[in-house]
């Protein structure tokens, strides 16, 4: 994670000198204002990823001679099936419609969007799946 760590903070010095040559020449307040917080956001990232490489062991990607074998095995666990992302996305969009044709749709999308929220929070806490 060390790498990761230092890609982050050079992105970060590059966004500042960015958005410092983009608010000189430009003068333009949005895009500098949006390019300083892309600073702020990639050295706040750049920074926990540094320090948190410190704590944990050396992955395969620190080692320049690592092969790709060397990071290989299991990742994690990813839900093979799951419903709530559907609902999620139903819900999600019908509250974007709702700011288009009326906030009285967002009283429909509301309860979706915390159905949807519910079931995969607690997805594996009940039915066939719940001892996974």
């Amino acid at each position: 994670m060390k790498i990761q760590g230092k890609m982050f903070i050079w992105l970060s010095v590059f966004m500042l000198a960015m958005a410092i040559t983009y608010g000189v020449w430009s003068k333009e307040p949005a895009g500098t204002t949006a390019l300083f917080l892309a600073f702020g956001l990639s050295i706040m990232i750049g920074f926990y990823l540094a320090f948190t490489a410190k704590r944990v062991d050396d992955m395969a990607q620190d080692n320049k001679e690592a092969d790709i074998a060397d990071e290989a095995g299991e990742v994690g666990f990813f839900s093979p099936h799951s419903w709530q992302p559907l609902a999620l996305a139903i819900g999600g969009s019908m509250a974007f419609l709702g700011i288009i044709f009326g906030w009285w749709l967002l009283y429909f999308s509301a309860p979706v969007i915390l159905i949807g929220l519910f079931g995969w929070v607690f997805e594996y806490y009940h039915g066939e799946n719940r001892t996974q």
